[in-house]
């Protein structure tokens, strides 16, 4: 791959608005508290991990595209500015392409769910203006009119890896020149639907939501520049065999001698769940470098998940704390795959 390189990062997780209150809870390294969300129809909550309410009104609430929007679609947006930062606005006044890859497992679930209660419960009456909010790439619509671009727009469905395959094909449509800039946003919002249907292959598992942003560009940005080194195949499994299989090749598949450097950093998808775990913790058993779990923490953010994965190890190479950062995902039902990000030379 082509170095790619990355110009900004944004994210919304249950430890706040924004990239610092995610560093912050990384630091502190201290789990954070579940809520209970009521499971209609039993007396027994579900415990997710929800996010705070921002500090004020976002400004972009006033757009007339997004006074209706779901969860998915304020968590994917915020996020986004936060990325291009002072960018966001030259998309709308040049020509300059900037390509979307909105990245989601379950997506607008929430605006679906109340879509198809009320069509249960009186069809006559079920709200035709809620229907729009229930597509899959009805955020990155959102976003690309808030934007004021006309650029390749694309919605990716799939388990978490899929965030990382949003990576490469961003950094396909850079290298060919489809695009001057890209932007690739995985994002998640909670729902009792989700929560509960997870609940049924993990007793213990704790959902949670947001969004994470990478805004890549051909050109260096400021120092210390961060590239994408690399992405690796998607290794495909489909039973718990072939899935400690598929884990397995991902560090082979992005073994260089800076990986095995001892302050290199993983961030991998742990959790604290031995059955889920296992697969992954077996493949990187030898990583002697620095490791980052962040689901430990945050809880199980699915596409939001991987987000926040590839944001702090870029956010760690940004603050000159590592030379090179790996992102390792097994995801749900998919995919095993990995990313490699390093300081540009």
């Amino acid at each position: 791959m082509s170095q790619i390189f990355i110009h900004g990062v944004g994210a919304v997780s249950p430890a706040g608005w924004g990239v610092a209150a995610l560093r912050e809870a990384l630091e502190r390294n201290e789990v954070l508290p579940w809520k209970e969300l009521a499971r209609p129809g039993w007396t027994k909550s579900l415990h997710v991990r929800q996010l705070p309410p921002p500090p004020s009104r976002p400004a972009f609430l006033a757009h007339p595209r997004l006074r209706r929007t779901s969860a998915i679609t304020q968590y994917a947006v915020a996020a986004a500015l936060e990325a291009l930062g002072k960018d966001a606005a030259q998309f709308n006044q040049s020509p300059l392409r900037l390509g979307i890859v909105l990245c989601v497992m379950s997506g607008c679930v929430s605006y679906s769910r109340r879509f198809y209660d009320e069509t249960l419960k009186d069809p006559a009456t079920a709200s035709p203006l809620v229907f729009p909010e229930t597509v899959f790439n009805a955020p990155s619509s959102h976003l690309a009119a808030l934007l004021g671009t006309t650029a390749i727009n694309y919605t990716l469905v799939g388990d978490p890896g899929t965030f990382l395959q949003g990576l490469a094909l961003a950094a396909e449509w850079l290298t060919t020149r489809q695009v001057d800039a890209a932007l690739v946003i995985g994002a998640e919002e909670l729902d009792w639907l989700t929560a509960d249907a997870f609940r049924l292959f993990a007793r213990r598992i704790v959902l949670s939501e947001g969004a994470g942003a990478i805004y890549l560009r051909r050109e260096k940005a400021d120092p210390p520049a961060v590239a994408l080194e690399a992405v690796t195949d998607a290794y495909l499994f489909w039973n718990e065999p072939s899935r400690f299989e598929a884990a397995a090749k991902v560090p082979n598949a992005l073994a260089t001698d800076a990986t095995d450097a001892a302050d290199a950093l993983l961030c991998d998808g742990l959790q604290d769940l031995p059955r889920l775990d296992e697969p992954e913790a077996r493949a990187w058993q030898n990583w002697n470098g620095i490791r980052l779990s962040l689901k430990r923490i945050l809880g199980e953010g699915l596409m939001a998940a991987t987000s926040w994965q590839c944001v702090a190890a870029v956010d760690a190479l940004m603050q000159a704390r590592h030379a090179t950062a790996i992102v390792s995902v097994v995801g749900c039902n998919q995919q095993a795959i990995g990313a490699r990000f390093a300081i540009g030379h």
